[in-house]
């Protein structure tokens, strides 16, 4: 499993607006060019965000469904890459002083990706949670404090 940590400088309330923001996904998820909320109660259990992948000339589509939310703290998502199969997302969120330690585990759950899990793929996904957790980190801590960044 890969899980990652840190240290964001932003309250768990900001940085749920964040999270909560399904258009701002391809601001901060290492991979996505574009994202958009499905429906208007993101990040419901049950609700959808759509997302684009550019790979060279082709763009990829692809949905993440929320599977558990508990503002501010929990946000679990299960992404579907069609043929590449179904990854689950846990994003813990907690408060640390007047920060938040920001904890992210990713898994395959269907389909080729989860037949293929191993350390390679591991070592990938340590990689891509570093970036992708920097970038949530400067999107949170750019936000003007108390701002609501969602629709």
């Amino acid at each position: 499993m890969a899980v990652r940590h840190q240290l964001i400088k932003r309250s768990p309330e900001a940085l749920w607006a964040v999270l909560a923001d399904g258009s701002r996904y391809a601001d901060w998820v290492v991979g996505t060019a574009h994202s958009r909320p499905v429906d208007d109660n993101w990040p419901e259990v049950g609700s959808a965000i759509e997302y684009t992948v550019r790979l060279g000339p082709w763009d990829l589509t692809g949905h993440t469904v929320v599977r558990h939310s508990s503002p501010p703290r929990e946000l679990e998502l299960e992404v579907d890459s069609g043929r590449l199969g179904t990854v689950r997302i846990a994003i813990e969120v907690r408060s640390w002083g007047e920060d938040s330690l920001v904890i992210v585990d990713e898994h395959p759950l269907r389909g080729p990706a989860g037949r293929l899990h191993n350390a390679g793929l591991e070592f990938l996904l340590q990689l891509r949670h570093r970036s992708m957790l920097s970038r949530l980190a400067a999107v949170a801590e750019n936000a003007p404090h108390g701002a609501h960044t969602g629709p």
